[in-house]
């Protein structure tokens, strides 16, 4: 079993579960009622979950958590991206060369501490 089957399988077992021979048996009705009341349904054969059957309302709702998500995201490695930018933007300085020489011809002092960061 692959490890996104095992996921799956996993976030599956904290849903509500229903055999597929239920949903044969029962109809999409009886689907869609118990869907109302629940939100999401995961369905099984042989007790291992194929498929979840969720609300329009509940999808949306995924959808609109996962979109805003996205955006944090997005809106977080842009502002890396402006960082790295203005970092690698110093190299291109006339003076940067002999910067870096003159930083690399002193011997550092630690003096027990490790420095990094964007202090040093």
């Amino acid at each position: 079993m692959t490890t996104t089957a095992m996921k799956v399988l996993d976030l599956a077992a904290d849903l509500p579960q229903m055999p597929v021979s239920d949903v044969k048996k029962r109809g999409w009705r009886a689907v869609m009622r118990t869907l109302t009341s629940l939100g999401s349904l995961a369905v099984t054969n042989h007790a291992e979950p194929e498929a979840v059957i969720m609300t329009a309302n509940e999808y949306v709702r995924l959808l609109t958590l996962a979109r805003a998500t996205e955006s944090r995201t997005e809106a977080a490695l842009e502002t890396l991206r402006g960082r790295f930018d203005e970092r690698l933007a110093t190299m291109g300085a006339a003076d940067a060369g002999n910067k870096l020489r003159a930083v690399m011809d002193t011997p550092a002092k630690l003096r027990g501490r490790v420095k990094a960061g964007a202090g040093y």
